[in-house]
């Protein structure tokens, strides 16, 4: 069976950072609660779509000696910035580039354009993705159901591609929805030039940007943990592959 990788790729490295709301969890230095690098930033900085939080020198400190390049830590609910490190610096996302994809899934499911029942087909062009993907045939479909939990277990490129033709008509009409999500959300410093992550030139998101889309998701479509929890699964009534990363 598969263990879910990308739950550990794009929900341990953010939206676990975003969940902390539902837990007493502090970071504490010498039994001193920090919760960010100016304490003034507490009650100031919000993630929202009306204000940019107030970044000083300090963002650039790394005081938790973070590994990565860019670091965000908020509360979920209210968007309050916690802990911020480089968190306007643009970088590649990956497939963390599916949490917008899943957002827009999510809507439409919501707003009842689609429907966890209804019949996906897969294109040419979808099941030749490549990267991480369940090797979609064109001849077959999945239903909106399959593909989500596809899409969150294994970070199937094949199957958000096919998903973002079922809903937008397109691939390149999807991402145009992405990138008009993202304005609405304040994502100031992201451009989506796919709809699954693999990289392309200009496909740029920042740590900032990743809590708006994921802070949207987990409060508007808390039922996407019906998903991204699934520990391991079967599709067609095979294992879900191990993803493979290109």
């Amino acid at each position: 069976m598969h263990c879910n990788k990308f739950l550990f790729n794009i929900f341990c490295t953010v939206l676990v950072l975003v969940i902390l709301s539902f837990y007493s969890v502090v970071f504490a230095i010498d039994s001193v609660p920090v919760w960010s690098n100016n304490q003034n930033e507490i009650s100031n900085n919000t993630v929202s779509t009306n204000a940019e939080p107030t970044v000083d020198e300090s963002d650039s400190n790394n005081s938790l000696n973070l590994e990565s390049g860019a670091g965000i830590l908020i509360e979920q609910t209210t968007g309050q910035i916690l802990y911020s490190h480089n968190i306007h610096e643009q970088l590649k996302p990956a497939s963390v580039t599916k949490v917008m994809s899943i957002l827009l899934i999510m809507e439409a499911l919501d707003s009842g354009k689609i429907s966890l029942t209804d019949n996906v087909p897969c294109s040419e062009n979808a099941a030749s993705m490549g990267g991480s993907q369940i090797w979609l045939d064109p001849r077959e479909t999945l239903t909106v159901d399959e593909m989500l939990k596809a899409i969150c277990v294994n970070s199937a490129n094949d199957c958000v591609v096919a998903m973002s033709e079922y809903i937008a008509g397109s691939e390149e009409a999807f991402v145009q929805m992405m990138n008009d999500r993202a304005k609405q959300l304040g994502m100031n410093d992201t451009t989506f030039k796919n709809c699954h992550g693999l990289d392309e030139d200009g496909h740029v998101t920042s740590a900032y940007d990743i809590a708006l889309m994921s802070k949207e998701l987990l409060n508007k479509h808390s039922n996407i943990t019906n998903y991204t929890t699934i520990w391991m699964d079967t599709l067609r009534d095979r294992k879900i592959p191990t993803i493979q990363y290109k």
